[in-house]
C-alpha cells in the first residue's frame, strides 16, 4: 500500500480555501469572475476599433 502524500493533501486544502475566499470577497464586493475588464475580451487587452467604411 502505498503511503499518503500529505504535502499534497495539504496544497489542496489551501487552494481550495484561497478559492472560497477569492469567491466571497468577489461576492461581497459585487464584482463578477472577470473583475474590472468587463466588456474586454480574454486576453485583457482591448481590441482596436474596426473600421466603418463599406
Amino acid at each position: 500500500m502505498a503511503a499518503p502524500n500529505y504535502a499534497f493533501a495539504k496544497k489542496q486544502r489551501e487552494l481550495a480555501k484561497k478559492k472560497k475566499n477569492e469567491e466571497k470577497l468577489r461576492k461581497k464586493t459585487g464584482k463578477t469572475e472577470d473583475g474590472d475588464s468587463a466588456g474586454q475580451p480574454e486576453g485583457g487587452a482591448p481590441q482596436p476599433p474596426k473600421p466603418q467604411g463599406s
